[in-house]
C-alpha cells in the first residue's frame, strides 16, 4: 500500500501543477483492449498497423485518457476528487515503449468546489500527445488515504 494525501479546494491555487509518469507496455494495450472491448486492429495487429499511416501498433487514445484520470485521483487534487467533464485532443500517436509524462495544472477555481484543470501528456521526446481540460469537483477536506495495491494480472 502507498499513502497519499489530497489538496482540498481551499488550498488549491491557479497555476499549481503536478505530474506523473508511465511507460506504455504491450500488456497495457492488451489489458485495455480486453477491459474496453476496443479490438481495433491498429492497436492489436502488427501486420494491419504496418499498412496504416502509423506504420506500427499504437495505444488506444482513451488508454492515455485513463492516465489523466489516475493523475487527478492520486495527485492533483487527489483522493476525494470527482471527475465532472473532460475534453481531449489526441495530437500524436502513443507507441509501445513510450514514456509518458502526465501534467496537470490548475487553470481556474470555480464556484461550488469545482476546478478547471489543464490535462497535458508528453512523450519521452517532449512531444505533446494529448491536450485537454478537465472540470473536477475538488475535495473539501484534507485527507490522507492508503491506496490499495493492485492485483497482479496475467495475460494469456
Amino acid at each position: 500500500m502507498s499513502t497519499v494525501s489530497n489538496i482540498p479546494y481551499d488550498a488549491l491555487e491557479v497555476g499549481q501543477k503536478a505530474s506523473t509518469h508511465r511507460i506504455i507496455e504491450e500488456r497495457d494495450i492488451l489489458l485495455f483492449a480486453s477491459l474496453s472491448g476496443d479490438r481495433n486492429p491498429v492497436h492489436l495487429d502488427a501486420e494491419y498497423a504496418a499498412r496504416t499511416i502509423f506504420k506500427e501498433r499504437i495505444a488506444h487514445g482513451m488508454l492515455t485518457g485513463t492516465l489523466i484520470s489516475a493523475a487527478i485521483a492520486c495527485e492533483l487534487p487527489g483522493p476525494g476528487s470527482i471527475y465532472l467533464a473532460q475534453k481531449l485532443e489526441f495530437t500524436r500517436p502513443v507507441k509501445i515503449g513510450d514514456t509518458l509524462t502526465i501534467e496537470l495544472e490548475i487553470l481556474e477555481k470555480l464556484p461550488k468546489f469545482r476546478v478547471r484543470i489543464a490535462t497535458r501528456v508528453f512523450n519521452q521526446k517532449g512531444e505533446q500527445v494529448v491536450d485537454g481540460e478537465a472540470e473536477v469537483l475538488a475535495p473539501r477536506k484534507k485527507q490522507e488515504v492508503d491506496l490499495p495495491d493492485l492485483l497482479p494480472v496475467r495475460i494469456g
